[in-house]
């Protein structure tokens, strides 16, 4: 693990090269001012008009209009070909949590490898944001003030078991797994709590960003 590069006592976004709108991105650095890119998400920043603070990656795809933009002590480029742009990124940030966008809605290998980022042990708290949807790893307990009707997806991404309450379908009991029982499209009751033994993605509609956060943010 590298050691941290962006240092933050809120939290930080990251923006990627994938689909963004300017909405999106406005939302993020509202609850996450601090703006890192990876690679290429320099450019998107730049054309929503956010220079970012950072940029990191093996800066393959940046634009030359967008390096150019940048100091260059802003602009850190790790050549190795292990980890995703977005892992570079994680691994150099420390802060309570990451919203990041651009990880979603171009191309499904990308959304795909930034939801294997999101699990691995040692990284920030990621919120991503995709078009529809917030996406988050589920921590030991978790409690959710939501309302009646509020769609709950669980996915595993390993063996994970677990008990709910607050769901119209409880998962106690389940044994979830990738290639097994998986949770989508269950739906709250009222306010929903949880408490998950492995590696769960949680995934809520877009509106309850401020709800996770702050669920997030009381997590020790």
């Amino acid at each position: 693990m590298s050691a941290p590069l962006v240092r933050s006592d809120q939290g930080v976004t990251v923006i990627g090269g994938g689909a963004v709108l300017a909405g999106e991105l406005r939302d993020a650095l509202t609850a996450a001012p601090l703006l890192v890119a990876a690679d290429s998400g320099a450019d998107q920043a730049l054309e929503l008009g956010h220079r970012p603070d950072w940029v990191i990656g093996d800066m393959d795809s940046i634009g030359d209009a967008a390096r150019r933009a940048m100091p260059a002590d802003r602009v850190v480029e790790v050549a190795e070909q292990d980890s995703t742009d977005f892992a570079k990124c994680l691994s150099r940030i420390e802060a309570p949590f990451v919203i990041a966008v651009g990880f979603a809605g171009l191309r499904l290998d990308h959304t795909l490898a930034a939801l294997t980022t999101m699990v691995q042990d040692g990284f920030p708290r990621v919120i991503l944001l995709a078009s529809n949807d917030i996406v988050f790893v589920a921590p030991e307990e978790l409690r959710l003030p939501l309302t009646a009707g509020v769609r709950v997806s669980l996915f595993p991404m390993g063996p994970a078991r677990g008990q709910s309450e607050g769901l119209n379908w409880p998962i106690d009991g389940i044994e979830f797994a990738p290639g097994g029982r998986v949770g989508t499209s269950n739906v709250a009751t009222g306010p929903v709590r949880l408490r998950i033994e492995g590696k769960m993605l949680v995934m809520l509609p877009r509106d309850c960003l401020d709800v996770v956060l702050q669920a997030l943010t009381e997590q020790p």
